[in-house]
């Protein structure tokens, strides 16, 4: 794994605290914290999951579509590296999916089949609070990390469940499960913009994703704000494709 730039990674920080604020979007920042981390150490994908209050786990953002249907998959089976660092709260380090069959005898088949060679774990964690993992995916031999590269993936999962947990909910005592049901059904609707969109302009989901968060970008509008109007308001829909 290549060496991360002290610079680089401060710049992260920087934008993740500039998503701290009273419009806070934990799906906009979750998909923010998925391509940055999959950037930051040259990795093919990376994918975010986390609790619901029924004890489960559900998907909530993946730098890619590739990432999505393998952790879903993953979800569906009850077992992986997410299920690992969710239960036991430590990060699951350099696992070769090809040999790793035996371990998870569903999952690392089907990861294989969609290109990944590795994997990584990381748990969303504050204290002895486990709310989620992030999953790190290498398409290459050389996709194993150093010792100094897992502090730095793991700081950025514990700077993504400090923003999920935010200080209001601390002080105010709200339930988080409450916090993560909302960011739950934002996912929804969002999948089902990008669908419309997609099946409008005869694209990909990634491509019709793409559109979605630049308008929202540019207009200054919650991610989840203009995907329900994609989905709602026909008006918009069309500004959104032609934007």
């Amino acid at each position: 794994m290549t060496t991360v730039s002290a610079e680089r990674l401060a710049a992260i920080f920087v934008e993740f605290a500039d998503t701290l604020v009273d419009d806070f979007d934990p799906i906009e920042f979750l998909h923010m914290l998925t391509d940055r981390a999959a950037g930051l150490v040259g990795a093919a994908a990376a994918g975010v999951v986390l609790g619901d209050r029924h004890g489960g786990l559900e998907f909530m953002a993946g730098s890619d579509e590739n990432v999505k249907l393998v952790e879903l998959f993953q979800l569906q089976t009850r077992q992986g590296p997410c299920w690992e660092a969710v239960r036991t709260g430590r990060a699951v380090i350099n696992v070769d999916l090809r040999a790793a069959a035996t371990r998870w005898p569903r999952f690392a088949p089907r990861a294989v089949a969609a290109g990944f060679q590795s994997v990584h774990a990381f748990p969303l964690r504050l204290r002895s609070q486990v709310i989620g993992a992030m999953t790190v995916f290498g398409d290459t031999k050389g996709g194993d990390f150093t010792g100094a590269d897992v502090p730095v993936v793991q700081a950025l999962a514990d700077v993504a469940t400090i923003g999920l947990l935010q200080e209001r909910a601390i002080r105010r005592g709200e339930i988080l499960a409450e916090q993560l049901q909302g960011a739950l059904h934002s996912r929804i609707v969002i999948e089902q913009a990008k669908g419309a969109i997609a099946q409008a302009e005869g694209t990909s989901v990634d491509e019709a994703f793409t559109v979605i968060r630049g308008y929202a970008r540019r207009h200054n509008r919650k991610l989840t704000d203009v995907a329900r109007a994609v989905v709602t308001d026909p008006v918009l829909r069309a500004q959104v494709r032609h934007s």
